[in-house]
């Protein structure tokens, strides 16, 4: 049986070019027959065109990516991608990390890459807070600024809402608020 390979990329911003990730495809130019692009975060797996790929594929078929990362940001995902794949019989070519899932030693590394770019995700996060816990402390960082609201507008239409006059939800659409928002001033004045 031949098999079908399938090109996926992603990119983490609009602004971000998946030139690069075609690019290195270029051993794989002529047997991918369609390639699944997404723009946003991998922080998890709730990506269109990546849900749209995983329905795609059949058994036999091949997903090539440009590096493993690409498709999955943590170990958790990566081992729940790669097992919806292993049951519908579909592989896993990882350019970078020359990692097949059609061998075991394939799919042993691919469970240590993963962990490896989950710890190198949390390391980032991590010097991510201590970088604003010092940043705090010398009175450089003061978050962000609040958005600005009409105090009387808000204590007025909070009023009518607690006088059971409109519901939490028409007043947070009346004020134009997310719900945390919402809960987050009515806290802070006591409304």
């Amino acid at each position: 049986m031949d098999k079908t390979y399938i090109g996926y990329a992603r990119v983490s911003t609009e602004e971000q070019n998946e030139a690069r990730q075609l690019q290195s495809f270029e051993s794989y130019t002529e047997k991918i027959k369609k390639v699944f692009i997404d723009k946003m975060s991998g922080k998890d797996i709730n990506r269109p065109q990546l849900q749209a790929m995983l329905e795609y594929v059949r058994e036999g078929d091949v997903i090539v990516v440009s590096e493993f990362s690409r498709l999955a940001r943590s170990t958790r995902d990566m081992l729940q991608i790669v097992q919806e794949l292993t049951d519908k019989g579909v592989g896993l070519i990882s350019l970078k990390e020359k990692i097949d899932t059609d061998s075991s030693t394939g799919r042993f590394m691919l469970t240590v890459f993963a962990a490896l770019a989950e710890l190198e995700r949390d390391t980032i996060l991590q010097r991510q807070r201590e970088g604003i816990a010092i940043a705090k402390q010398q009175g450089k960082y003061k978050g962000r600024k609040p958005l600005p609201f009409n105090e009387d507008k808000f204590r007025a239409e909070c009023k009518k809402w607690r006088n059971g006059d409109q519901t939490a939800v028409a007043t947070m659409k009346k004020l134009d608020m997310k719900k945390n928002r919402f809960y987050k001033i009515v806290n802070d004045l006591g409304v």
